[in-house]
């Protein structure tokens, strides 16, 4: 969805619009978007996605929950609104996942960016917007970065697909689970996802 820019938005010390590469850009978006919405840059394509609406939020809400309290390793945290910075095939990526599951401490810095390397899940929640770039561009980037596990709650499609080992731009293994199921996590996390709330 792209940005509404208004002409007096920009100011001295801006990029010109005109000639201005696509990381530039990325980042004046970024600084003009409106609170609650998110900036990401995916294939060198960027989008602008508007706040979540409740029945999304309550979906990670419960994956949050259930995390909580099935991990088996107690040092794991959930992490809502960080920032990750992955390979892409020729731009950086740069992506902020529903949810994202990281040992404690992984991302006790200033820095808005991340990288991946101590992530041992990321989670989407599909929403209208969203939904065709969590299904595809979001799964290459995610197994690119070697991310162990993607978790994908397709509300669209009624399904919760978990994907894991990641081999180049994609997974060798996906699990596909209807909603409401109890849905299996393999390594590192290692637990049973209860869906009966999804």
């Amino acid at each position: 969805m792209p940005l509404p820019v208004p002409e007096d938005a920009f100011s001295e010390g801006m990029p010109e619009r005109e000639g201005a590469s696509v990381q530039e850009t990325f980042e004046l978006f970024s600084a003009l978007a409106p609170k609650g919405w998110r900036v990401e840059l995916i294939e060198g394509e960027i989008y602008v996605v508007p706040p979540a609406n409740g029945e999304h939020e309550e979906i990670v809400t419960e994956v949050v929950e259930q995390v909580i309290a099935r991990r088996v390793d107690r040092e794991l945290r959930n992490f809502t609104g960080i920032g990750l910075s992955l390979p892409g095939t020729t731009d950086t990526v740069r992506v902020i996942p529903d949810l994202v599951i990281a040992p404690k401490g992984s991302f006790d810095d200033q820095r808005e960016w991340h990288a991946p390397g101590p992530v041992l899940l990321v989670a989407e929640v599909t929403s209208s917007s969203t939904a065709s770039r969590d299904r595809v561009q979001k799964i290459r980037a995610y197994a690119r970065a070697g991310i162990p596990l993607y978790l994908l709650v397709d509300r669209e499609a009624g399904e919760a697909v978990v994907c894991s080992e990641p081999a180049g731009d994609d997974y060798a293994h996906k699990s596909v689970h209807k909603l409401g199921t109890q849905v299996p996590l393999p390594a590192p996390l290692g637990f049973t996802l209860d869906t009966a709330e999804f």
